[in-house]
């Protein structure tokens, strides 16, 4: 974890002593959600729930509809609560009722809209709790194709900063977005690299995956897994796979996930006659096997707070080209040390990448891409956010870590 508020590597932070008097008790924590569907804040809020509990935290899970992929992938033990919202606001006034009646330690929020209503129902509450946001994404950030409502994420966290006690950064980037644009005091605000590398991680890359592709190895397969939506930009991944083949490329993309833009990407792909080359394959619960046995795998999104996938990929010692789109790629190459960067939004570029494959594969190697990937564990990650829980809320135990 990163203290953003002092630059300087420390050694430890040893937390006050909290007074024996005090009666220690379980941290109760209430996370929220707009639904499951699978997305990488979706997954990453699932996978640390788990580790909350293992910590023995009260965890609790508020969503606007119970619905998505991940529905079957919640934790056994923890509670649901579901709203049955079908905007954010109407989210508020059930969300603060919900606060008020049971007073969660801890409420936990995620994702832009979702981090403004959970801090606009604490208040309503007028309950103790202490709201902790999650921006996973750049404040900072193309309007234009996300649309013109995320503008006014920046103005509403300047005009809520008082009334957020914490909030978590995916990345040094979008920390000091949190301070600069977002107006939240440095005091308030940790970067915590999210979990990719859990203790199953090896047994769940090793897992089998049938597709053809995979058995002909007649030609380089590449892989890419997004939510198929403006941010991540198939467009530009579509547009470079066919410039990539028009210059004799004989490579292939297999695409994981789903979204609103899949109808437009399939008509896309038939438009420029590049059906052979790729294969939509939709959601997979489990893509790590996908990527290792991948030669590439490829991100095309126009900006990122961290890239969960990117580093998953990593981690299966599968080389990497991503677009240069904000903090989080950058962070997890290291400016180009682990994997190749190119501009957003330039299919010339991701194409002359991809014909790169072969040197991509010669230049990095798997074991320093896996070592890299293994630094963002789910321990490291759930230690940070206890960290942090602890010192909003004294009668939970604390503990001496490095950070």
């Amino acid at each position: 974890m990163t203290i953003y508020q002092d630059r300087r590597r420390l050694r430890h932070y040893t937390a006050p002593i909290v007074p024996s008097s005090l009666p220690q008790r379980r941290l109760n924590v209430l996370v929220y959600l707009n639904d499951l569907r699978g997305g990488g804040a979706e997954r990453q809020c699932l996978a640390i729930m788990r580790d909350f509990q293992a910590k023995d935290m009260v965890v609790k899970l508020v969503v606007h509809q119970l619905r998505g992929e991940l529905v079957d992938q919640i934790p056994p033990g923890v509670d649901v609560v579901d709203l049955k919202c079908l905007r954010t606001r109407e989210c508020i006034v059930p969300l603060a009722r919900h606060i008020r009646q049971n007073a969660p330690d801890i409420l936990l929020t995620n994702v832009d809209h979702m981090n403004i209503a959970g801090t606009l129902a604490r208040v309503l509450s007028r309950a103790a709790t202490k709201v902790v946001i999650i921006q996973h994404n750049p404040l900072l950030r193309d309007f234009t194709v996300e649309g013109q409502q995320f503008r006014l994420i920046a103005p509403m966290y300047r005009v809520l900063a008082p009334f957020i006690d914490a909030a978590i950064a995916v990345s040094d980037g979008i920390a000091r977005e949190l301070v600069t644009r977002g107006g939240i005091a440095k005091k308030k605000v940790f970067r915590i690299y999210n979990a990719v590398v859990f203790p199953d991680f090896e047994e769940r890359a090793g897992m089998s995956v049938t597709h053809p592709w995979f058995v002909e190895r007649t030609s380089p397969v590449f892989v890419t897994a997004m939510r198929l939506e403006p941010q991540k930009d198939p467009e530009t991944l579509i547009r470079a796979m066919a410039l990539y083949r028009q210059n004799g490329g004989q490579g292939r993309l297999l695409v994981l996930g789903t979204g609103s833009l899949r109808e437009s990407a399939e008509d896309l792909v038939h438009q420029l006659n590049i059906e052979n080359a790729i294969d939509f394959v939709g959601f997979q619960a489990n893509p790590l096997p996908w990527f290792r046995n991948a030669d590439l795998f490829v991100l095309s999104s126009r900006n990122e707070g961290f890239g969960i996938a990117l580093a998953e990929a990593m981690g299966c010692g599968t080389r990497v080209i991503s677009t240069d789109c904000g903090h989080g790629p950058r962070e997890i190459l290291a400016g180009g040390k682990y994997g190749v960067l190119v501009p957003p939004g330039d299919p010339a570029a991701l194409a002359a990448a991809l014909d790169r494959a072969d040197e991509i594969c010669r230049r990095f190697m798997p074991e320093a891409l896996k070592a890299r990937a293994a630094e963002f564990t789910n321990k490291a990650c759930s230690d940070a956010y206890m960290d942090v829980f602890s010192r909003l809320v004294p009668c939970t135990t604390v503990r001496a870590i490095e950070i």
